[in-house]
Formats: structure tokens, sequence, C-alpha cells
């Protein structure tokens, strides 16, 4: 049997000789990364026939690799928790918008200049040269860390331009727009859920384990801050507030009836979801991002009448003890108390990091942090100091030039959405998409001020990514109008059966 099983192996090998040769070469890379590398390595020469599979799946069929990205993005923290993801939790969304891009310029029809001559383009052209440019800022005195470098301005800059180019390429029709914002409500939904699940049935043992590590954050006071499927506790709440902007201000202008009670349900999930994860920025998330979308209506009695109402909400939680029982809204009041602890120790940070800031104009270099600079470096305290916040990270490694820059670029982008939805827009629903997206951008932003949240997942992929299709509205404005009009007048029809179906009964 044995010879038999010889002698048919030396057939195949002789009429396959290129793949026996090419599965040879993969086995011995897969050894040589195992005993170099370790586990990580081997995992990701093992992944390389199914990522070439699906490259060949991906370029018959884009969108589903557009929402494998999609759901990828949002899940991939809740996977490396529970250490389903073998290669660095980055790699999966690189590499999809990586295959994305190159399905857009192989199907040359994908492609349309007018999608990327606007504001936003040129800001992230900036921002990605400037953090090009940092590759040599050589301020610790170390010489240049290629490596090091290349990891940071993957996530400071370069996922920016990746989210930006795929959904300005992939969402660029009204079927895809809506399917976009119904794909974002469902994972928000089913992220509320887990949230619920976690406060009501209780924490997985993974979720558990984690919580011993993160305890110290998360469990404040006796109160416990619930996280979902988020890499934490303070990114679940700002993206939630964001998220709910999105949602309410669609269910306000759309005018499908049976889309607005969808979006409804999903901005009043998020709603509950931002306070059970008692982050406390999450609360100036929202009434930042909603006032951003009561100037972009132009209405002024939207503008008085919600106004007036945050306004309540705002004196109510900063003057009095309305509500104290309720642990959530006891966590949300410290918000406003300037004598909190945490609050505190942020400021004095930021004092620190000043002092040491002032002789490193251009930051201590994107990527470097404490595993990089030595304990008898000058700039040693700068890479161990807590950052906690996007803002103060940037500052931190780009220095007063870098965060100029950051800030200046972060304007251009809203201003020129803003400025989309007021003056260009004439649809109500897409003037309602459009600035519910940027009064969730600026929401999100207020959030990567207080925390360190703005560029984790799956905040640039949903964040950045939908103020790009703001960029696109006014080129399918007109196709939008008749995809309205054949939406309601489906409405009509089904309204029209029912009524008939009554008088019949």
């Amino acid at each position: 049997m044995s010879v038999l099983g010889t002698e048919k192996f030396k057939v195949y090998t002789h009429e396959n000789r290129g793949r026996v040769l090419l599965l040879f070469l993969l086995f011995l890379l897969a050894i040589y990364q195992l005993t170099t590398t370790g586990i990580t390595g081997l995992a990701m020469v093992c992944a390389i026939p199914i990522v070439l599979l699906y490259v060949v799946i991906a370029l018959k069929y884009k969108m589903f690799t557009f929402w494998t990205l999609f759901i990828v993005n949002y899940f991939v923290m809740f996977l490396n928790r529970y250490q389903y993801m073998p290669i660095p939790s980055s790699l999966p969304n690189e590499l999809l918008e990586i295959i994305l891009i190159a399905i857009a310029i192989i199907d040359i029809k994908e492609l349309s200049l007018s999608r990327f001559t606007n504001a936003m383009f040129i800001a992230l052209i900036a921002w990605c040269g400037f953090c090009t440019i940092e590759m040599f800022n050589d301020t610790c005195g170390l010489g240049f860390n290629i490596g090091a470098w290349y990891t940071g301005a993957r996530l400071m800059a370069f996922q920016l331009m990746y989210a930006f180019i795929v959904c300005s390429i992939y969402i660029a029709d009204p079927k895809r727009i809506n399917a976009f914002l119904r794909m974002w409500a469902i994972l928000s939904i089913f992220a509320a859920f887990w949230a619920w699940k976690q406060q009501n049935i209780g924490f997985t043992d993974i979720e558990k384990s984690w919580l011993v590590y993160a305890g110290r954050t998360h469990i404040v006071n006796g109160i416990i801050r619930y996280f979902s499927v988020f890499s934490d506790a303070a990114n679940f709440g700002c993206n939630m507030a964001g998220s709910a902007i999105v949602f309410y201000v669609t269910a306000l202008t759309n005018k499908i009836r049976r889309e607005r009670i969808f979006y409804l349900i999903a901005a009043l999930c998020c709603t509950w979801a931002l306070f059970a994860s008692g982050t406390r920025t999450a609360i100036f998330c929202f009434i930042g991002g909603m006032m951003v979308y009561l100037v972009l209506s132009k209405s002024v009695k939207i503008l008085f009448s919600v106004g007036s109402l945050f306004a309540v909400f705002i004196v109510l939680l900063a003057f009095t003890n309305i509500g104290n029982g309720n642990s959530m809204i006891r966590r949300m009041r410290s918000g406003f108390n300037r004598n909190d602890a945490s609050l505190n120790v942020r400021d004095i940070n930021k004092e620190a990091i000043s002092k040491y800031i002032q002789d490193a104009p251009w930051g201590i270099g994107v990527g470097m942090g404490y595993e990089n600079v030595p304990a008898n470096n000058k700039y040693r305290k700068l890479s161990t100091i807590p950052p906690d916040s996007e803002y103060v990270f940037i500052w931190v490694h780009t220095g007063p030039i870098g965060i100029t820059i950051f800030v200046i670029t972060t304007v251009v982008m809203l201003f020129g959405a803003c400025w989309i939805v007021m003056f260009r827009l004439k649809n109500k629903a897409l003037i309602g998409i459009g600035g519910g997206i940027c009064g969730a951008f600026a929401a999100i932003q207020v959030g990567g001020y207080a925390n360190q949240i703005l560029m984790q997942f799956p905040n640039v992929l949903l964040f950045y990514g939908s103020l790009a299709v703001v960029y696109t509205l006014p080129l399918i404005e007109k196709e939008y109008d008749k995809y309205e009009e054949e939406k309601l007048h489906e409405q009509e029809q089904k309204k029209l059966l029912k009524d008939k179906k009554k008088q019949k009964a």
C-alpha cells in the first residue's frame, strides 16, 4: 500500500511541479516563521492561501468585500479580546482596504476623479504628508526607526486616508448610502444589546478576566462601566453618542415611515448604551454633535427648542441632585465637578508634558513609545506619561507643529462637509444624512479631545468614512431624488393595499 502511495505521489509531483514547489516553499517559510517569531508568524504564513483565495472572490463580489471590511472593523477589538486574532488587530482592516483599492484600480470604472477633488482629500494629503516627514524625526537621538514609524503612521494617518478612499469609491449611490446607514444601525443595536447582556445576564469568563486588568478604570466607586464589544467603556460611550446623533437626525428627516421607526429605535438603543458606558465625555460628545446639526438645520425653531432642552438637561446635571439614585447619572454628573480626582490627574499630566515638549517642537516621533525610548533618555518621561486623550497623544508624538496641523486639517474636513450640507444640498433627507454625519464627526472629535479613542476601532471607518460620503452627496442628489420617489411610491402602494384589505374585512 505504501509503495502504491509513493508511486502516486511521484506521478502527482511530476505533473504538478510548480504547485508542489510553491507548497514546499510555503512550508519552509512557515517553519522559519514559527522558529523566529512564534505562532503569530506561523499564522500569518498559513493565512497566505486564504488571502489569495479571498482576493479572487473579492474581484468578483466587490461589495461583499466592503461589507466584510465594515463588519470586521466593528468587531476586531471584540475578537482580539477573545484571542481569535492570531495576527495584529489592524492587519485585517488594512488588507481589506488595500484589496478594495486595488480592485477599484483594476476596474477603472469604479474610479471617478470628482470624488477626490474636495477639501477632505487635500486635508488628508497634508496630514499624511506631515506624518511621512516625521519618519526623519530623531528628537530622541536614537536614529531612524522605520518600523516603529510605519506602525505609528498607519494608525495615526494612513488609516484615515484608506477610510476616505474606500468609502468615496464604494458608497457612492443612494442604495449603498442607505445600506451603509442600515448596517451601521444594526451593528450599533447589537453593541447596545451586548452591553445590556453584560449588565443583566453577566460577563463572559474572558470579559471577567479582562476586568481584572481593567478594573481600575471600569469599576469606579462600585459602578461598573460597560464596554460591550468595544476596546473599553470610553470608546463605547463616545461611539454610541456619535451614532445616536446620526440615527436621530436620519429618523427626523427620512420620508419613509418604516425607516424612520427603525432609525429611531437604533438611536434610542445608542442613547441607553452611552449611559451604560458610564463615560462622562459621551454626554458632551452628544451635546456638541447635536449643536453642530442644529446650526446646519438652519431652523431657528428647532435650534431654540432643542437648545433649550439641552440647557435644562445641563442645568439639572450640573446644579441639582435630581436622579442621584441612579449610579449612571451620578457618574455622568461627576463630569461637571472640577474637583474630580481623575480630571485633576489629567491636568497634572498635561502640565508635565508641556514642560518637556518645549524642547521637542516635532514631538518625540511617530511610533516612539516607552518600549523604544531608553530609561536614560531625556524624553523617557514623555514616552511614559499616560496621554489620556488622542489629541494629547498626537501632541506628544508630533509636537506643537503636528497637533496644529492635525487641528487645522480636521477643521477643514468638517467645515467643507458642513458647507455642502448648508449650501449645496436641496433634498431634505440628504441634508439630514449629511447634517447627522457632520454632528457625529464633531462628537467623536470631542471624545478624542478627552479620551484616547479617536483612532480606535471602529471609529475611523465609521466617522471619517461617513464624512467622506458627505462629500459625494452633491454628485448623487438627482439620483437620490428618483430613488426617494420610488420608495415613496412603494410606500403609498402598500398603504392602499392595506386600506383595501381593511375595507373588505
